[in-house]
């Protein structure tokens, strides 16, 4: 459930971002068209490809914020803490366990 809906925001955020493709495209028109040098494309395009990256690192850690928020007010439970309940109920067996041992 998480990835689906962690999948449908990065999918619509997806739809308002250029590609990266898109992104080069641009530059390599730049260059094409003589406003700018191979040199100077180069470094755009470097330049552009360090934002580029930077934003999805952003925009990913926003996105999973905001899931992670969403299944907090929704009260959902996520696996880690399905795994401390189950150790729990495990714990709790072998204690009650060991007490009709005793007994």
């Amino acid at each position: 459930m998480p990835d689906l809906i962690k999948k449908t925001l990065l999918a619509g955020v997806g739809l308002a971002l250029k590609t990266w493709d898109e992104v080069e495209d641009l530059a390599k028109e730049l260059i094409d068209k003589g406003k700018m040098s191979e040199k100077d494309g180069r470094k755009f395009t470097k330049d552009l490809q360090k934002r580029y990256e930077d934003t999805q690192k952003k925009l990913e850690t926003r996105v999973e914020k905001m899931v992670k928020e969403f299944f907090k007010k929704a009260d959902v439970v996520t696996t880690d803490e399905l795994k401390a309940l189950k150790k729990e109920v495990r714990d709790l067996k072998k204690m009650i366990s060991s007490e009709k041992e005793k007994s």
